[in-house]
């Protein structure tokens, strides 16, 4: 049987079926809304919709137009995601408008993928309405949430709404061992760095700097209760710096992608993929950012059920020494404050507080908990 870009996704028959005859049978929708927890696979059914809209086979997954499609790269694959501190900015939303009027550059269609549209409110909403009911006819846009009730009903109405489930928790792990080679305990650790996202954690398996950071983590929080004051701004910044070295990864990829077109490329859209390029570092940076504190918070997850007597459900068994010598004295509220200080880190970025100083807070605030565990 011949495969493609669809079978990759898992979990999600119903989903995936309605995008796949909608392009079959040429009646794909100008605005979808993606609605589904976090790992069910939305940004990459959005991937998948493109590949097969700019692909001649509709989405071999093998030709050049699919594997750009599918690595986000392609030049008419447009991932967007929200520029302001808690929302979408309007300049960022008229740039768009601009954009979207513009004619693919080798597709036949453009495809524009708008990440935690919950953000897009007020201003920059009501500027996108006529854009999203009235597209281009060779502009699809998908636009992704959560949760439905917190897309403004304005935004909601003008979607076709594609809802997907969550990923069961062995099917993830399974695919991840099956696309990476990995052990169970490997995948295990990655998806739980990665938010249970199945495509982040595959990247993280077989990424060295991503590897590295997540251990370097590990390492600070198994000796976080012996450090001093000192000594943790000293490894908040030395984490920070971790998990930003991968980003150098993603730079060597995208000099390799201009080289490559450069030849064939008209200044313009030479430009083009040279601003892609700059949002892809600001996402893949914040990206990691986000990796320390999940993976922080999956270490202090292991501590509670290991202290509740469930060692079984355990995600990073290379810490298992450090999480059972604070499993003995850990008690369940003091355990749910270290996890309340991750949360309240994240807010923190989520609202442009510098990640510097979110970190240093936020190890302190363990750290206390840890010298005071009851």
């Amino acid at each position: 049987m011949t495969h493609c870009v669809w079978d990759d996704l898992v979990g999600q028959r119903r989903a995936i079926g309605h995008l796949r005859r909608a392009v079959e049978t040429g009646t794909v929708s100008h605005a979808y809304l993606f609605v589904g927890p976090t790992g069910s696979g939305k940004k990459s059914a959005a991937r998948a919709l493109a590949c097969a809209l700019f692909c001649a086979a509709d989405g071999c997954g093998a030709c050049p137009a699919c594997r750009r499609a599918r690595a986000g790269t392609h030049p008419d694959l447009h991932m967007v995601s929200p520029e302001g501190v808690a929302e979408y900015l309007i300049a960022q939303v008229r740039e768009i408008i601009h954009d979207v009027h513009l004619k693919p550059i080798e597709a036949p269609y453009k495809v524009y993928v708008f990440d935690d549209v919950g953000r897009l409110k007020s201003e920059a909403a009501n500027a996108f309405l006529k854009t999203l009911e009235e597209p281009p006819a060779d502009v699809v846009v998908v636009l992704i949430a959560d949760d439905y009730d917190d897309v403004l009903p304005t935004i909601a109405s003008r979607c076709q709404v594609v809802r997907f489930a969550p990923v069961a928790t062995g099917t993830a792990r399974a695919l991840v061992i099956e696309r990476t080679g990995a052990s169970e305990g490997e995948a295990r650790a990655a998806l739980a760095a990665a938010d249970g996202v199945i495509p982040r954690a595959i990247d993280l398996l077989r990424s060295p700097g991503r590897r590295n950071a997540r251990a370097a983590i590990l390492g600070v929080l198994k000796r976080l209760v012996v450090m001093d004051g000192h000594d943790v701004l000293l490894a908040a910044r030395a984490l920070l710096a971790e998990v930003r070295a991968p980003v150098e990864e993603v730079k060597s990829a995208q000099a390799d992608e201009l080289d490559e077109a450069r030849d064939f490329l008209t200044r313009g859209a030479a430009s083009d993929i040279e601003k892609r390029h700059k949002r892809e570092l600001t996402a893949r940076e914040r990206e990691g950012v986000t990796e320390l504190m999940s993976v922080t918070e999956s270490w202090l997850r292991d501590c509670l059920v290991m202290a509740r007597g469930a060692p079984e459900l355990v995600d990073n068994a290379d810490a298992a020494d450090a999480t059972a010598e604070i499993a003995v004295v850990l008690s369940v509220p003091a355990a749910i404050k270290a996890l309340d200080a991750v949360r309240t880190a994240r807010s923190r970025i989520a609202y442009n507080v510098s990640p510097q100083l979110a970190v240093e807070a936020m190890l302190f605030d363990i750290q206390e908990v840890l010298r005071c565990p009851r």
